[in-house]
């Protein structure tokens, strides 16, 4: 992973970089940094690139990659399949080789089409003076760009910085659509003294015009046009299948009558079930496969260091998605190595009339209080005691007793009031920039504090402290979205029928890259770690968008086991117990920041608390 920046000046006027914005790309790539400056055959225009590595791939290779030609690549990304990576290479350098031998815009499409993993890049071609950009299908990678029209100039950069105060208004940043890859034409563009982008979209390549989408987010100033020459990327996932089923389930079902657990039972005592389970698990195992062991080359011929320290950490909270990610990784990361389990929980307010009624205690010398009590809810034993944090805890059993003799490392990630907004101003409003939504404020948190890995473990019945060595963090995202796991999926299918809900998981898919993944990838990537999404692998996609939607959730069923109904099937042919059959809980719920400050907002709200100040 990387954090890559590329400024395109049009203009003489040197542009000054924004030390804060540096910061951030050094935080997100620690191994190796490095600048290169190019000017085209019109010196009239100027490209600054700026690599900052982290090293999870092969032998470790500087970045930006000027190849013999002059074409320069600067690549944040993971090939996990389409094109063969052998285990000492670095992808950036295959990537680098592949482009190399491109003549004409349909090859480039070509290399781009056959990976098979997450990337954004930024590619000067310097045969035709060209500039190509953009992200992979689902967007699992940031890009973000915005255009100076004061000094002429473009910005494309993995994270960006916030300005704060009154001052002269400042271009605005925007997420690149992952609807396909871009090209300037460099020439074009210091004639004509603005910037054009045509774009490559992802699919047939039959529309004649942008998408609302896209022009929505086009930076001001500029203007983007689809290629005229029909070409496009081809898209690495199949689509949907919409069929609607003609009868409902024939077999009569009373979930009442048996516990949810015993119900997944039954249902995978028939064979037709069992076996679209082991489908399911074959393609995501290999998924996780994939991602657990495309580590750096050397950590792979030292064997004693790493045994001590976790390579791959999971954002747990107890609930099923992470359960199946942790039961599948713990096949494929060798049994001596440990895995980090990391759960976040924010400290629970006291209401004011607990807290008086504390104080009164006191002053009566009643019994002592618990020493914990000014964070103490009724419900729990200590501040920390969140829904996530009890269902981490259940989790962690039900994985010890899976493999007793893997070690498990629960780290117990607890976060006060003060710090979450201590850290907030100082770094995570610039990272969650420019979403500045409530649901953006409490998920960027939860995720940053989490992948930070700087909690406790419990060791031989004492609590230690201890930070997550991990570089690779796996993450849930896409589970939800691709098997009805929403609050929203069930009430659009009673009032819509499997129609409505297949309409609303296609506008999960659509979305999730504007919505979800460049932002945690920012966040996570901010302590020089690497987000990686099993449930968005290319394959498991695929395999789920060609099953039909009742195949994946029934939700006639209640909560708990409808929703991701193949999901939970699954978790209990892998052994799992209780997760199985735990109800959905938002993270900013089952983490408790979302009740930590304002109570009165709605999560489609723009968060005030992320203004820089």
């Amino acid at each position: 992973m990387c954090g890559i920046f590329c400024l395109l000046s049009l203009s003489p006027t040197r542009c000054v970089w924004d030390k804060t914005l540096h910061e951030h790309l050094r935080r997100r790539g620690p191994d190796l940094s490095q600048d290169l400056t190019v000017g085209g055959t019109d010196p009239c225009y100027q490209c600054l690139f700026s690599a900052h590595v982290l090293h999870l791939r092969g032998l470790l290779t500087p970045q930006p990659v000027r190849d013999d030609t002059g074409n320069v690549l600067l690549w944040n990304g993971e090939i996990f399949g389409g094109l063969p990576v052998m285990p000492e290479e670095n992808d950036t350098a295959v990537v680098s080789e592949r482009l190399s031998s491109c003549d004409g815009p349909s090859e480039i499409l070509s290399v781009l089409s056959a990976v098979r993993g997450p990337w954004g890049f930024v590619y000067y071609q310097k045969a035709g003076d060209y500039l190509w950009f953009g992200r992979d299908f689902l967007g699992r990678r940031s890009l973000l760009w915005k255009f100076d029209a004061g000094v002429n100039a473009l910005t494309l950069t993995s994270v960006a910085a916030r300005r704060s105060g009154p001052g002269p208004a400042q271009a605005a940043w925007r997420e690149v659509p992952a609807a396909g890859v871009y090209r300037i034409d460099l020439k074009a563009v210091t004639q004509a003294g603005s910037v054009t982008f045509e774009l490559y979209p992802w699919g047939s390549g039959l529309v004649s015009s942008c998408s609302p989408t896209v022009l929505e987010s086009v930076p001001s100033g500029c203007t983007a046009v689809m290629n005229q020459s029909g070409l496009a990327l081809t898209s690495p996932v199949r689509p949907l299948n919409t069929s609607i089923p003609k009868l409902l389930n024939e077999e009569e079902i009373h979930p009442n009558s048996h516990s949810h657990v015993e119900h997944l039972k039954r249902l995978l005592a028939s064979q037709e079930k069992n076996d679209a389970v082991n489908r399911l698990i074959g393609v995501l195992s290999e998924a996780v496969r994939r991602r657990v062991q495309s580590l750096p080359f050397e950590a792979q011929d030292n064997s004693p260091p790493s045994n001590e320290l976790a390579g791959v950490a999971i954002l747990f909270s107890g609930g099923i998605d992470s359960m199946i990610l942790a039961a599948l990784a713990d096949r494929h990361i060798p049994a001596h190595q440990p895995i980090d389990l990391l759960n976040v929980a924010f400290k629970l307010q006291v209401p004011k009339k607990q807290k008086e009624s504390v104080k009164k205690s006191r002053k009566h010398k009643n019994k002592p209080t618990d020493s914990q009590s000014d964070g103490d809810d009724p419900q729990t034993s200590g501040p920390f005691d969140v829904p996530d944090r009890i269902t981490g805890k259940a989790g962690l059993k039900e994985l010890q007793d899976l493999n007793p003799e893997r070690r498990w490392n629960f780290v117990e990630i607890n976060v006060t009031k003060e710090e979450l907004q201590k850290i907030r101003q100082e770094r995570i409003c610039h990272l969650v920039h420019p979403l500045d939504t409530v649901l953006d404020d409490s998920i960027g948190c939860a995720v940053w504090f989490a992948a930070r890995g700087t909690g406790f473990i419990m060791e031989d019945g004492d609590q230690r402290p201890f930070t997550s060595s991990a570089k690779v963090v796996l993450t849930g995202i896409g589970a939800d979205e691709q098997l009805a796991g929403y609050s929203r999926h069930r009430v659009r299918f009673t009032m819509s029928g499997h129609e409505g809900l297949i309409q609303e998981l296609e506008m999960e898919l659509d979305r999730i890259p504007s919505r979800n993944l460049g932002r945690d990838d920012r966040v996570i990537g901010d302590h020089g770690k690497e987000a990686r999404f099993p449930y968005l692998d290319e394959d498991v996609v695929s395999h789920l968008n060609s099953l039909p939607v009742w195949e994946k959730a029934d939700l006639s069923l209640p909560r708990g086991l409808g929703e991701k109904l193949l999901l939970r099937l699954t978790a209990m042919q892998l052994g799992l117990g209780q997760s199985a059959v735990l109800p959905k809980r938002a993270m900013q719920f089952g983490s408790r920041i979302a009740k930590m400050e304002a109570n009165h907002e709605k999560a489609s709200d723009q968060c005030t608390r992320l203004l820089t100040e």
